[in-house]
């Protein structure tokens, strides 16, 4: 196993320590991080000591270790995966040529760009669910909560490493920045749209940790095959964290709806919100909303700086090494266009639809995902179906923004959009009944009433754990 340096301020596996430079403008760095936790982070629960788990080491497997702890006290730090072979750049014009330990001069710009649009995304989810610790349905999910935010600050450390490492005064510049824009903020916004939504409730939440955390796997999963290494390294280990953000959302969502399902078995005549329930069509609603958000988040359909980052070696396909051919030259892509109210094959360079090669990925996992919720429905005897939008429907970036289509991507007028939006999209008085069951439940192995029981602890702890000592 390759371990970490705890006994260092800034826990590491990249030898801070022999670069002095580094580790003062870090540590620099570092009050201000914990100040920003402190103004920013989880509310009222700095205090109170929550059972994380915490690196030890970057191999794939005995990675994490139990332990309960303040979440200030958490031991955020710096870790990026070993290498195996020496490393090589698998796609683009550089294929083959060793991996660039600097910042190749030329790709300076387009890196920084990268670099920071998704740093930025750390912190703004954080910012995006600060409050709802508060009403937290049980200690079980409070407990999720809190170690998808201290995730998403370490993830924050692995991009500003990479700024003060390479980047110089621009790199620091950076990451004082990072600290300073704010979710929601209208002066001084997040850089992406669906990082300024906001995330005031449960289901909100468990949408978002199924969509928008997905699309963050899916950016690392292109930027841990970037030619740069120790971008490619510091993803590698990201992803190892992302997936118990997406179990997060995936299984907090079947439980919401197992419960509404054994309402409607229980009181079959009933509106499940008769019964504390959140009726299956609501969910749905909840479902295209945060899922069409988190389609826009791979940028245009046809890009030409998909394109560029491509060529570069910077940015590639998820699992690039699944193709048989990695240049993307002389090759095609056809996706639909939408011209003067028509939908029209076009086929157009492949490197040019790198954003939505990814989004392809993407959105076949998701697919996967709405089977699973399904199969809550069918265990249950209830007959529902939830259904995944079509790439088109609400989309606000890219080539189908501006134009309205229904959930299954039919073109449709303003007019048949808005007299079926609150049919397809949560209404005021859906986020309004939602808002008015995020009651807490502090009790060990209690549970709000809108939602199931997992189906196991965490680390495998009793049903009755205490997961936040409150």
């Amino acid at each position: 196993m390759t371990q970490i340096d705890y006994s260092q301020k800034i826990p590491n596996n990249v030898d801070l320590g022999s670069d002095k430079r580094l580790q003062r403008a870090l540590e620099r760095w570092q009050p201000d991080y914990i100040n920003w936790w402190r103004d920013m982070g989880p509310t009222n629960f700095n205090e109170n000591e929550i059972y994380l788990r915490t690196a030890i080491s970057v191999e794939r497997d005995g990675w994490a270790h139990f332990e309960h702890v303040k979440m200030p006290d958490y031991r955020w730090g710096i870790f990026l995966t070993p290498h195996e072979t020496e490393p090589k750049i698998g796609f683009g014009d550089h294929e083959g040529e060793d991996a660039w330990q600097q910042v190749p001069g030329e790709y300076r710009n387009w890196l920084r760009r990268l670099i920071v649009t998704q740093a930025d995304t750390e912190p703004a989810s954080v910012e995006q669910q600060r409050l709802l610790g508060l009403t937290a349905p049980s200690l079980y999910d409070m407990r999720n909560l809190f170690q998808v935010n201290v995730e998403e600050g370490r993830h924050l450390w692995a991009m500003v490493y990479v700024l003060h490492r390479h980047f110089g005064k621009d790199g620091r510049e950076e990451a004082d920045e990072l600290l300073q824009r704010r979710s929601g903020n209208a002066d001084h916004p997040r850089i992406l749209t669906t990082f300024n939504e906001p995330c005031e409730d449960w289901l909100s939440f468990f949408c978002f940790t199924m969509f928008t955390d997905r699309d963050g796997k899916y950016q690392l999963l292109s930027l841990a095959e970037s030619g740069f290494d120790p971008l490619a390294r510091s993803c590698r280990f990201m992803l190892t964290e992302e997936a118990h953000h997406m179990f997060v959302g995936q299984t907090g969502v079947a439980r919401v709806i197992r419960r509404t399902c054994e309402v409607m078995n229980e009181f079959p005549d009933a509106d499940p919100r008769e019964h504390g329930a959140i009726p299956l069509d609501l969910i749905q609603r909840y479902i295209y909303f945060w899922a069409s958000s988190s389609l826009d988040l791979f940028g245009a359909e046809v890009s030409s700086n998909s394109a560029n980052f491509f060529a570069a070696g910077i940015k590639g396909r998820a699992y690039e090494g699944k193709y048989e051919e990695h240049g993307a030259m002389d090759q095609f892509y056809e996706f639909e266009r939408y011209q003067d109210g028509r939908l029209t094959k076009e086929a157009v360079p492949l490197r040019n639809a790198m954003n939505e090669v990814l989004r392809d990925g993407y959105v076949d996992e998701n697919i996967k995902g709405i089977e699973y919720w399904n199969r809550e429905c069918e265990k249950t005897g209830v007959d529902f179906r939830f259904a995944y939008p079509n790439r088109r429907f609400s989309r606000t970036i890219g080539e189908y923004a501006g134009s309205h289509f229904d959930p299954e991507g039919t073109p449709i007028d303003e007019a048949t959009w808005k007299a079926n939006v609150a049919q397809w999209l949560p209404s005021a008085e859906d986020k309004a009944y939602v808002k008015s069951l995020m009651q807490p439940v502090t009790e060990r192995g209690k549970y709000a009433g809108w939602i199931a029981p997992p189906k196991r602890g965490i680390n495998s702890q009793a049903d009755d754990y205490e997961y936040v000592k409150l």
